[in-house]
This record gives C-alpha cells, sequence and structure tokens, in this order.
C-alpha cells in the first residue's frame, strides 16, 4: 500500500499517521454532495471539520447508483434534482478550500462520469480544488489503468476496495495498488443501514486485510 508521498493525495497518509500517533482511530465520514443543497454543502463540510473529523468522503450523485441503498440514492436523487453535477461537486470542494477547509477530501463516485468528463482532465481539475483522492467502487483494478495513470501523475490517490469475497490473491494485488489506504467492504449488497450486525465476519474480515495492508 502506497501513501502518495507526493501532491495532495499525501494528505491522506499524513492524516491517519496523525491519529495513530494519538494513539486514536480516524474518523473519516460521508456526505453527499449537493444534499439538502449545493449551496449548502460547503457549510456542512466546515461543520464536519469543526467536529473533528479526519477525512472527508463527498460522493458525487449519478442518475444510475447500483450500489447505493435507498438512504444515498434518496440524497443523491433530491442532489440531481438541485443541479449537481461532477464539475459542481468539484467547484464546492474549491469553495470550501477557499473558506479554510483543511482536512482531506475524497470525491466518492462512479466511474461513467469519471469517464465522459475525460480522466485527465477529471483528475486535473480535482488537483486543482484541492481534492486529495478517490474511491471509484465499480472501477476494479484490473480496468482502472487510465485512471490509476492520471492519478500518479497527477499525485492523486486513487483508493481501491475489498469485498467480504475477496481472496487472498485480489487483496494482495488491492492491496499493493491502493493509495492512502484500503477501504473494507464490511458486506455485501448495497450501502446503509441494515438490521443485520456484520459482527464476527467483519472481524476477520479486517484481520486478513490487515496481513497486506501493513
Amino acid at each position: 500500500m502506497s501513501d502518495n508521498g507526493h501532491g495532495v493525495g499525501s494528505a491522506i497518509g499524513a492524516a491517519f499517521a496523525a491519529a495513530q500517533s494519538e494513539a486514536r482511530c480516524a474518523l473519516v465520514t460521508y456526505l453527499t454532495a449537493g444534499y439538502p443543497s449545493m449551496t449548502r454543502t460547503p457549510d456542512l463540510l466546515h461543520a464536519l471539520q469543526e467536529g473533528g473529523v479526519d477525512i472527508i468522503e463527498l460522493g458525487v450523485p449519478y442518475s444510475d447508483p447500483v450500489a447505493d441503498g435507498p438512504t444515498i440514492q434518496h440524497a443523491g436523487q433530491i442532489a440531481l434534482q438541485g443541479g449537481a453535477t461532477p464539475r459542481g461537486c468539484i467547484e464546492l470542494v474549491a469553495q470550501a478550500r477557499e473558506e479554510g477547509l483543511r482536512v482531506p477530501v475524497l470525491l466518492m463516485g462512479y466511474y461513467n462520469p469519471v469517464y465522459a468528463y475525460g480522466i485527465d482532465m477529471y483528475v486535473r481539475d480535482c488537483v486543482a480544488a484541492g481534492v486529495n483522492g478517490l474511491v471509484v467502487p465499480d472501477l476494479p483494478p484490473e480496468e482502472a489503468a487510465p485512471l490509476r495513470d492520471a492519478c500518479v501523475a497527477h499525485g492523486l490517490a486513487l483508493v481501491y476496495l475489498v469485498a467480504p469475497n475477496s481472496n487472498e490473491e485480489r487483496i494482495a494485488r488491492i492491496a499493493a495498488e491502493t493509495e492512502g489506504f484500503l477501504y473494507v467492504v464490511s458486506r455485501m449488497g448495497t450501502t446503509g443501514a441494515t438490521a443485520d450486525a456484520a459482527g464476527r465476519e467483519l472481524v476477520e474480515q479486517i484481520e486478513r486485510v490487515r496481513r497486506y495492508a501493513r
């Protein structure tokens, strides 16, 4: 696992290192860009920073969010109705940075909008706005070379996900290629609240992944 020691992506590794030096876990929060409105989002980002979060995941709304549960789907629909676009989400980060936002921000969203935007241009605009990394849940490492190359070239972290059904070989590969941190998916299915607790299975999954992520 790399900490992307150059460029804006290095701030992610630094945030985890700072938390570790204080003998605590890093607090990473998620917020849908444009919910409840585009104008409110920068204020919410600042509120998260003031509340002590270490890293913010800012979700980019998409019209076909196949991996998301009803809560995030609902937030995304409202954001899209309010005019949220990939470019607009990037500009929200730029605005928040100008207003004093310091914590690392990752844009989390689907690959199709990134591809339609233009991969290199998307990465360039993210870096210029002060985005520190990307999480693209529907982009497996086997197909990520164009985006990975652009991120490496411009110093933006590209974070990969490990699913509960990933085998040892796949975990090792993802751990070697991810930047900043390794995103462990707690359970199969869509995101959101569930009555089923992951329990011991999640603990075992984390222990298994840590063997490769150190």
